[in-house]
């Protein structure tokens, strides 16, 4: 597939009109860990139903990654992302009217499904109008959107609560996913751009199992699934149980928490946007970084567990913070296949990693109800689950360094 380099100034554009939907799909993918208590309270939730309802979203969103790979190199990024986008807004809608768990849950996967090309969708159309060497930086950026999306669900949804509601903020998050709608339409290239169409039809187009058969993919399928999906399980939903039933945290203060933690993010991957280019250019490949930089967050959750309700939004920042390395893994993934299975690698990943999530959100939650079931404290509880996702995380590194030991 030949490239098609958007000048600059469209260049930013189309970012900056990606990044909005992204946004849009962050928020919503964290505004449960805001939300838990008050849905909690309202609909009597236990830990695996609050775990489940997270959960919902990533579900729905990894339930079609691997057709949004065929979507995405056959019609491109703006008919798809635009089309998806109005089962987003037909799920938050649906959500803001929900009566009971089960309506709530349903919401989610339809949210989860209309949101699942928003991030795939620009780093497809990245790898045809993008230089090479500028292709991580944005990833990195497109991360920076969603630690601004995740932090927009923190403080400033507690803060609209007591006045609008849960149900009055779903119905504005409605209206701000139409003007996405609209403005992908506009401004974001036709795929016929690409000199595709009028060419002869490509001998390789690229199939799905060379990307499932491909080595470094293989190694890491672990990763994606409990290292990143374990991560952004604490991310979106754990982190603000924790701080509440653990930590000592009012609503509000955890809010606070979730939001310094977010701000955090948000400044980093800026930086580590701009200066992995150079990083990369000196000789640390995905490889070496993973290999290098993982071992600090498994440090850090040791001691998280190890201090217990003595560990607060400080130290949830810290894990979350060393967890950046794992970001370059998925270019690595991207710019290990031809242009022709950019999309099918790129959401195979993805599918790995929200498939994790709901995993993890869901598993994270159940061994808390089963351990307070044995008649052990809420605390010795969610210590149990943040170890279960250590070891699974442990054995996921040593598989990937396996795999790539040469």
């Amino acid at each position: 597939m030949e490239k098609y380099i958007l000048p600059k100034k469209q260049a930013i554009i189309v970012f900056f009109v990606f990044a909005y939907g992204y946004f849009l799909s962050c928020l919503l993918r964290a505004i449960t860990a805001t939300l838990s208590p008050v849905l909690t309270s309202e609909f009597n939730l236990l830990s695996a139903d609050l775990g489940l309802l997270a959960g919902g979203y990533f579900l729905g969103f990894a339930c079609m990654q691997i057709p949004l790979g065929y979507l995405l190199d056959k019609y491109g990024p703006k008919k798809i992302v635009s089309s998806f986008l109005l089962i987003a807004l037909v799920g938050t809608g649906s959500f803001a009217l929900a009566e009971s768990f089960s309506g709530l849950l349903i919401s989610r996967i339809l949210i989860g499904i209309g949101v699942s090309a928003c991030l795939m969708a620009p780093l497809t159309g990245y790898r045809i109008w993008y230089a090479e060497n500028q292709q991580q930086r944005a990833n990195s950026w497109m991360l920076m959107i969603a630690s601004l999306g995740f932090l927009s669900s923190t403080l400033p949804v507690q803060l609209l609560l007591p006045s609008f509601g849960w149900r009055w903020i779903f119905g504005g998050i409605t209206i701000l996913i139409l003007i996405s709608i609209i403005l992908m339409l506009v401004f974001i290239p036709k795929w016929n751009l690409i000199k595709r169409g009028q060419l002869e039809e490509p001998t390789n187009k690229g199939t799905l199992s060379e990307v499932w058969k491909n080595r470094f993919f293989i190694s890491v399928i672990p990763m994606g699934l409990f290292n990143y999906g374990g991560l952004m399980a604490i991310q979106t939903l754990w982190a603000g149980p924790w701080m509440t039933r653990v930590a000592g945290y009012t609503p509000l203060q955890s809010a606070t928490g979730l939001f310094w933690i977010n701000v955090t993010m948000l400044v980093s991957f800026f930086v580590w946007g701009y200066f992995l280019p150079k990083i990369s250019s000196i000789g640390f490949s995905a490889t070496k970084i993973l290999r290098l930089g993982l071992p600090i967050s498994f440090c850090i959750m040791l001691t998280i567990i190890i201090l217990g309700s003595k560990a607060g939004a400080f130290y949830l920042t810290l894990f979350i913070l060393s967890s950046i390395f794992l970001s370059v893994t998925q270019p690595a993934v991207g710019l290990a296949f031809s242009g022709y299975s950019a999309g099918k690698a790129l959401t195979s990943f993805n599918l790995l990693i929200f498939a994790g999530t709901f995993i993890m959100q869901w598993l994270m939650g159940f061994v808390i109800d089963i351990t307070k079931s044995f008649g052990y404290s809420e605390i010795t509880a969610f210590k149990s689950a943040f170890s279960v996702f250590l070891v699974l995380s442990l054995v996921s590194y040593l598989f990937f360094l396996l795999m790539n030991k040469k």
